[in-house]
């Protein structure tokens, strides 16, 4: 029987994103709740002496007891004489910033998808939040030639987004610079209150330094997903064949303890590293397998900062 085209199954899903596909994940946040946006909503001026997500400074005020002794306005205490703190008011659109790692080991995949695929579809969720949330979104990449997403609000905003992600997560970019520095790009775009999302390869946070987290971490929401595949994770007991460019084949003999244990050492254990670093330093920060729903991660904005050991 001859298979009818629109039957075909597409030999390229799970290896590339489309836009169709990111389009479609706009469905899986549409039920969920709305963050709360001050006491006042998204049109207020809920002041606060904390300064959290879509914060900017509105005045000051003397000191009283209970106030954040980390918004002590120190120029007008020094003038004054008198301790002041510092008010801060919501802000009507807050920034989402997808911060996207190209590095080449993201295009691999063993089961349902990419690691680079999986990481497009976490991206086109943040931009669909951005959207019901009333915020602004933008993404940027590592590298000095491809400019980054404008920050813009609405579907067309997302959209945007959503092309980038398809174009950079199609294939590895050739002038991709490495995660750090499209952090220090980031650094320029954001403003206190943004929320930052970072998809990286675990790979990649090893090479940033480590006191740009708890940077970020202090004035935005910081969130940072590893990208893996189960078999960096969980190796099959067995022998794996694998073929090169030129013809020969080779095995890579899994069936052995020494070698699992050596491939958990390189793969598994700097996961674990690293996941117990981001979140000591103020990270809201998990591990998001290829195999993975691609929501999986979103019970993480919200919730307190995570510890290292919890």
């Amino acid at each position: 029987m001859i298979e009818h085209p629109r039957q075909a199954k597409d030999v390229t899903a799970g290896i590339v994103p489309t836009l169709p596909e990111l389009i479609a994940l706009r469905a899986l946040v549409q039920g969920r709740r709305t963050a709360r946006r001050g006491h006042h909503g998204v049109q207020g001026h809920a002041l606060s002496s904390l300064r959290g997500r879509g914060m900017e400074y509105a005045e000051s005020r003397e000191y009283v007891q209970g106030d954040d002794a980390r918004h002590i306005d120190w120029r007008l205490t020094a003038r004054s004489g008198r301790t002041h703190t510092k008010l801060f008011q919501a802000e009507r659109e807050r920034l989402s910033l997808i911060v996207a790692d190209t590095a080449p080991q993201l295009y691999f995949g063993t089961r349902v998808r990419f690691k680079s695929v999986q990481a497009a579809r976490a991206g086109a969720l943040a931009a669909w939040l951005a959207v019901r949330d009333g915020d602004r979104v933008a993404t940027l990449r590592g590298s000095l030639r491809d400019a980054s997403v404008a920050p813009a609000s609405g579907p067309r905003g997302a959209l945007r987004v959503l092309d980038a992600l398809v174009r950079w997560y199609a294939r590895p970019p050739q002038d991709d610079t490495g995660l750090a520095t499209a952090l220090d790009h980031a650094r320029r775009l954001l403003r206190p209150g943004s929320r930052i999302l970072v998809l990286a390869d675990p790979a990649s946070i090893g090479e940033i330094p480590a006191q740009t987290w708890p940077a970020l971490a202090m004035h935005h929401e910081l969130v940072v997903l590893l990208l893996t595949d189960p078999l960096e994770r969980q190796p099959p007991a067995t022998r794996l064949p694998f073929a090169s460019t030129d013809g020969q084949r080779t095995e890579l003999g899994l069936d052995t303890a020494v070698i699992r244990q050596r491939w958990r050492q390189e793969f598994a254990l700097p996961v674990e590293t690293t996941l117990s670093l981001l979140r000591s330093r103020g990270a809201r920060a998990m591990e998001l397998s290829s195999a993975d729903a691609s929501d999986a991660w979103l019970p993480l904005l919200g919730r307190p900062r995570m510890t290292a050991g919890k």
